[in-house]
């Protein structure tokens, strides 16, 4: 950390603080005179018999009557940093004030306060062995129940879990009706071109097979802002198989353009309702951008990462198969924050307080990072399972959506947020511990004025 710069208020603080110091060290407690007198009268008590009752004497003494008075005359602000400018010249470190001692005592406790507050935060073998059983349980569950999808003869098939999930959008959206709700025409859309018959400049890789990777209105999160806006335009935005972005608008299809937002909307539901049990499904979200992504040299084929992800979409990797891969991904999210709550609870917490929605490190200081290092864990076993396997296709998207979010977080965390954190926890003690000392002084100060009269002109800093 840089040298710290002092506001000039700070400076004649310091310099006031010096001066004083000069005087309270200028003042001498010699004590010798008095042992001696004390001595001299025990002597005198001892020779005339009082041996036996020396030091057993108890006295009092009235300072002053209830009718005295002293004065007590306390320097105004002006004339303080006036004798203290006389006195001290050049600008005075606060450090100078304090004997290596001190320094290194002052030194200690701000270590120690700080190491309070990174105990806080840090796990302990508990909150790692639920990140450890959480990642490790929602990897498993990625394996052996989501599997990795592919062709079948009866169309996309995977794992026991993802086979249930997509029998499950057939029954809520049986194909045979979504056909006929694809076939209205209040549910064509502008942008949905299946093919470069009618488009006024190429698209390349657009076809039957690939229209809905390349289109952003097929798009489940994208598509309702995109997609919406085509509709009410009446044009199509692609991003192509070489990551080429074009807005374009067809005339064939002038008469799908809806200008009212609520039609607009509706009719983009009912789309992409339409779409989702067809033979080449909707994409999973945000899919469609990987098209951007015109590098590497992936596998024997040395494939760049657009047409890696293009391929996983022609062998299956749909919407469907997206939905059964965040089921793991909940899975972690479950185990870590039932289990932080039950140990919230165990340690005096109230059910308020230990309900697991906000990650507010200040509220809740472990529960982030607790979820980082348990989708760290699911994530970096998903890599190991991609690596042995060879193929795309056992990648588990969501998991590595949330793996990024929590990295950022934790990132930020690090970075930005702990050490602010920390030095507004180490500063709040010490302002209270402040705080307390002033109030104690003032106590004092109260009790001794008792009895005076004060002469005081003090200005306001």
């Amino acid at each position: 950390m840089g040298e710290y710069k002092y506001s000039e208020q700070e400076k004649q603080l310091n310099r006031i603080l010096a001066y004083q110091h000069q005087q309270l060290d200028g003042i001498k407690f010699d004590t010798t005179a008095i042992d001696n007198a004390i001595s001299e009268s025990e002597k005198v008590l001892r020779s005339l018999g009082y041996s036996g009752e020396v030091g057993k004497a108890k006295f009092s003494a009235k300072i002053c009557d209830s009718n005295s008075t002293r004065d007590l005359i306390i320097p105004s602000w002006g004339q303080l940093c006036q004798d203290a400018n006389r006195t001290i010249s050049g600008n005075v470190e606060l450090e100078q004030l304090f004997t290596p001692g001190e320094l290194l005592s002052n030194k200690a406790e701000i270590t120690k306060l700080n190491d309070d507050f990174d105990s806080i935060h840090k796990l302990d073998n508990m909150d790692v062995a639920i990140c450890a059983v959480a990642g490790i349980l929602s990897a498993a569950l990625d394996i052996m129940m989501v599997g990795i999808p592919g062709p079948s003869p009866t169309g996309i098939s995977g794992g026991t879990l993802s086979n249930y999930i997509r029998q499950l959008f057939e029954k809520k959206f049986p194909p045979e009706e979504m056909e006929k709700l694809a076939g209205k025409k209040f549910v064509k859309t502008p942008y949905d071109a299946q093919d470069n018959r009618h488009t006024r400049i190429h698209v390349e890789g657009l076809s039957s097979y690939y229209h809905r990777l390349l289109q952003f209105g097929h798009d489940p999160l994208l598509g309702w802002i995109v997609g919406t806006l085509d509709i009410m335009n009446g044009t199509m935005t692609t991003i192509d198989k070489n990551g080429k972005i074009v807005v374009q608008a067809i005339s064939e299809y002038a008469d799908r353009k809806e200008p009212k937002l609520y039609r607009a909307l509706l009719k983009q539901f009912l789309h992409l309702k339409s779409d989702l049990m067809t033979s080449m499904g909707l994409p999973a979200p945000l899919m469609e951008l990987f098209n951007l992504m015109q590098f590497g040299s992936i596998g024997e084929e040395e494939q760049t990462v657009a047409e890696i992800v293009q391929g996983m979409y022609y062998q299956g990797y749909d919407f469907i198969q997206f939905c059964s891969s965040s089921i793991p991904v909940m899975t972690t999210e479950v185990i870590v924050r039932t289990a932080w709550s039950i140990k919230r609870i165990k340690n005096g917490c109230s059910i308020k307080e230990a309900i697991p929605v906000s990650l507010s490190r200040q509220k809740n200081p472990k529960l982030a990072t607790m979820l980082f290092v348990a989708h760290s864990a699911a994530a970096a076993i998903n890599a190991g399972k991609v690596y042995f396997s060879h193929n795309p296709l056992a990648i588990n998207y969501p998991q590595w959506l949330a793996f990024a979010r929590y990295s950022f977080k934790q990132l930020k965390w690090n970075i930005y947020q702990k050490p602010d954190l920390r030095h507004k926890y180490v500063m709040g003690i010490i302002d209270k511990e402040r705080c307390d000392i002033l109030q104690m002084i003032d106590e004092e100060f109260d009790k001794f004025q008792k009895g005076l009269l004060i002469d005081s002109q003090i200005l306001i800093m």
